[in-house]
This record gives structure tokens, sequence and C-alpha cells, in this order.
């Protein structure tokens, strides 16, 4: 059995893979190793049917260099503080991330094994010992839009994403419920009473969220009846860097000898955790609705399509004649 090394596993995306595993009995396979950055000699926690023992430090490198595989989901940071050490010091272990900050090194692949297997599996053929998890809303369209990639079917894509707290990370989850619950006692009196008047209560609730009393520590500024329409850095083309992610890492995953572009508006919403996309697409070839359905349904056990409006074929489209389709009638889960 291989050794493997976990750190970050208390946060959310941690917590939701450590659920998975367990579904999966997937430490029946492997010697589990847990690490803390700030809790270690403590009792570790007992996943399936075998005991951890204590907690490791996480910045421990002989300890981590006696691992064979590690897999982190405790942000860019520790990765940054690490990765570059472990690897100088001569570490050939396999290292499986979820930050970000390794995505586009040459030497690492994005992993999204129901779209690119085959990058994967030549990856590993090939010597390839560092892996990372893609972007939320790039994996959700490659996800939900495989059969199309798969068949070579897509010239560009402009996409409008709603992007959910949880992308943020469990801070931002805790942030949005905080506002929430006090722009509700606000006006929790006048909610109680039938006869205020809606507007006047919008006015009260509007007055708190400009007030700065709200917490904004995570997001810069209230998220809470409101949305945020840009996520991450402004970059010097004009984009900001969540927006340019998405034609980079989809170019990286499907390795394409010749880039597809991938352009569009990337906005944070209220939801917790739930986030959703909306696709134009411009196809290389007329294809009938019947067909992209099918594409769309069979190139992934976790592809649904599901009609809840008319689809129709946008003939003539401003500047692209017969080869746009409005999927807005789509949804993909």
């Amino acid at each position: 059995m291989k050794n493997v090394g976990f750190i970050g596993w208390r946060g959310m995306v941690g917590s939701v893979l450590m659920q998975r595993m367990v579904e999966e009995r997937d430490f029946d396979a492997i010697r589990p190793v847990f690490f803390s950055t700030s809790q270690f000699g403590q009792a570790a926690p007992t996943f399936g049917d075998t005991s951890t023992g204590t907690l490791q430090d996480a910045f421990d490198l002989d300890a981590l260099k006696a691992l064979d595989i590690i897999v982190t989901c405790q942000g860019g940071d520790y990765t940054n503080e690490i990765y570059p050490k472990l690897r100088e010091s001569g570490w050939q272990g396999y290292w499986i991330d979820a930050a970000s900050t390794l995505r586009m090194k040459d030497d690492a692949i994005i992993i999204l094994d129901p779209v690119n297997q085959d990058v994967i599996t030549d990856g590993l053929n090939n010597g390839v010992k560092t892996f990372v998890g893609g972007n939320c809303t790039v994996s959700l369209m490659l996800m939900s839009l495989g059969g199309l990639f798969a068949h070579n079917l897509v010239d560009w894509v402009s996409v409008a994403t709603y992007q959910a707290a949880s992308g943020g990370g469990a801070r931002h989850m805790r942030e949005l419920l905080t506002q929430m619950g006090q722009l509700y006692g606000h006006v929790a009196d006048e909610l109680a009473t039938p006869s205020s008047a809606i507007l006047d209560i919008e006015r009260k609730v509007t007055a708190l969220t400009r007030s700065g009393e709200l917490p904004v520590d995570n997001f810069g500024v209230p998220l809470a009846g409101s949305l945020i329409p840009w996520i991450d850095k402004q970059l010097d083309n004009g984009q900001s860097r969540e927006e340019w992610k998405g034609q980079a890492e989809t170019n990286k995953i499907l390795n394409t000898a010749s880039v597809i572009p991938v352009d569009g508006l990337c906005v944070r919403v209220g939801a917790l955790r739930c986030h959703s996309q909306a696709f134009t697409i411009k196809l290389k070839k007329e294809v009938s609705i019947p067909t992209v359905e099918e594409l769309l349904a069979a190139h992934n056990p976790w592809a649904k399509v599901v009609r809840t409006i008319v689809i129709s074929l946008c003939a003539n489209y401003p500047g692209g004649g017969d080869r746009y389709v409005d999927y807005a009638g789509w949804s993909s889960a």
C-alpha cells in the first residue's frame, strides 16, 4: 500500500474529499497519514476502519518526504512554501493539489478525468508527478459540454458564470451568512408586520448594505442582497483572473493543438454552493439539436440534459450565420 498524506482535510474542499473517499472505500487501499498546520500531536481522525494515530506537522519536510503521495487542500500559500522545498530535496512522490498555484506549470497536469483521462494516463506513463484540480467553473463547463469538445465541434465559447460563495471557501460562506443575518435582523420587525411597505424595507436594507457595517473581510463588499461582477485580480489585458482561467485552463486540460477561444464574464452571486453558467457556443459545423443533446448526455455519467424551455436554433445570428445554438433551456448537473 502507498503512504498517502492529507493536508487541509478539515476545510470545505477537504471535507467533501474525505466524504467521497469514505463512500468509495478508498481508505481501504492506502495507508493514510493526516497532517495539520496548527494541531499536530493531537489525535488524527478515523476515516473508514483504520486508526491513523496522531496528526503530523504539515511543515515537517522529513515526514512529508516519507510519503508516496501528498494530497493537499490547504491552499496556495502552503503550496508555495512547501512544494518547491520538497522537490528541491529530491522527493519524487506524487503531489495532488486543489490550489491553483501549480495549474499552469509545464510539469503539472490539470486533472478532470471524465474529460482528460487520456492526458492523465499519458502523464503518468511519462513520469509526471504533479497533478492539480482545475478551476470550478472550467471543470463544470467541460463536464457539461464534454461531448461537444470530445467531437471537436467547438469553435469558441462565451460564458457567463453565476458563482456561489463556496468558490471562495468556507470563510466566504460564513461571511455571506453573517451578512444575511444582519440584513434580516435590521428589518425583522417590519417583516413581521404585514402592513409594512416593502419599499421602506428595501431602503433600510440598502442603507445598511452601503453603511460599511456589514463584514466584508473576504469579499471586499457586501454580497448578500447583491452580486459582485468581478472575481479575483485584474490582469493587464482587462480581464479578471477568473475570466482568464476559462481559456487558459480549458486548453491545458484538453491538451489542444490549437487554442479554443473561451471568454465571458464571471459574477459572484449570493448562493452558498451551487454554481450556474450560461453558454453561447459557436460550432464548427451545423449539428441538429437532438444530436447535440445526445452528445452531451452520453459523454459522462455526471452530465444530464434537462429540457426546461423550448430550445431554438438561432438561424442567421449576427456575425455567425446558422452555427449558433441557444442553450438557455438546458441545465447541466
